[in-house]
């Protein structure tokens, strides 16, 4: 990917043991995602749904959305491990939400992470209902979270409102509705990624200090806040790469943006400045996290990839 023309002082590579530690922790999850996921054996309900359940959410991916669950976490003064339960049921969240994107009747992608998409390995119908079942999962996991019964509740209600008619699904409509349309503004592009992409990993973001029980209200507000930049941060980027980047880099169809007539980033403010825009808004979070009562160095490492990334 192009470096903007702008120079941050975040944007400094994380330092090696906090590389370290970003991948200790994604190997952590993956293992727990492999065993938490239900076992298509011989007394399962519907082996072949699980199949695809399986399928879809261990196809590879960068897993940011537990990464920082768990690394805010630790920056709001817990522990990642408190935040595992949590970031597991983003992860299903987020799997459901890419099985249903990639439906003929939404984006019609035959890629994902990659491989086939699970509607093209699994058809149509057992690809919702993997979709469906996930997302059931994910609601299902966040109550095995180990913190006072208030505390769940809580989570829970992020997991839905990020999740809901007002966050991820309420912009996939959105976003349905503008493609094609010529004249649409970036206050319009920010508001429909706010909560298409965006609502998902600020929910990552107070998850994971809600996780970090006893957190205090200033604490998980500025998270959130830490989320939201990220979150917008990250779409901009994901535009950008769409556009520069390979197919065979991203794992998914490159170029699909202009192909579906999305109005993106990259047409409103041109490749360096959308760079220069999601370069700001990281470094914007990373001033946000000096303020944080734990350890930032996991979160600081977490979000540079999320923003400084080539798929």
């Amino acid at each position: 990917m192009t470096s903007s023309s702008t120079a941050h002082p975040s944007a400094a590579p994380p330092a090696r043991d906090d590389r370290a530690r970003v991948n200790r922790l994604r190997d952590t999850i993956e293992d727990n995602l492999t065993t938490a996921l239900p076992a298509a054996d011989s007394t399962a309900l519907a082996p072949k749904l699980i199949d695809a359940m399986r399928y879809s959410t261990l196809a590879g991916g960068k897993r940011l959305r537990p990464l920082l669950c768990a690394a805010t976490a630790v920056a709001a003064g817990g522990t990642a491990e408190q935040a595992i339960p949590a970031g597991l049921a983003l992860e299903y969240m987020h799997t459901y939400s890419l099985i249903h994107d990639d439906l003929p009747a939404m984006d019609d992608d035959s890629l994902r992470r990659g491989k086939p998409t699970c509607h093209i390995v699994y058809g149509e119908a057992d690809a919702i209902l993997a979709g469906d079942a996930l997302q059931a999962l994910a609601f299902e996991t966040l109550t095995n979270q180990s913190c006072a019964a208030a505390t769940r509740i809580k989570m829970l209600k992020v997991l839905s409102y990020a999740s809901g008619w007002v966050g991820m699904v309420g912009g996939q409509s959105l976003d349905l509705e503008l493609t094609g349309t010529a004249s649409v503004t970036q206050a319009q592009l920010e508001r429909l990624h706010a909560a298409k992409t965006g609502a998902l990993l600020q929910a990552s973001t107070e998850l994971g200090a809600l996780a970090a029980e006893p957190a205090e209200a200033t604490t998980v507000s500025l998270c959130r806040d830490i989320g939201a930049k990220l979150g917008l941060a990250f779409q901009v980027i994901d535009d950008v790469l769409d556009i520069s980047q390979s197919t065979e880099t991203l794992g998914k169809d490159a170029g699909s943006d202009a192909e579906q007539g999305k109005t993106t980033f990259v047409d409103l403010l041109g490749m360096a400045g959308a760079q220069d825009y999601a370069h700001a808004l990281h470094e914007t979070a990373h001033q946000l996290m000096r303020n944080l009562p734990g350890d930032t160095s996991l979160l600081a490492a977490v979000a540079w990839d999320l923003v400084f990334r080539d798929h």
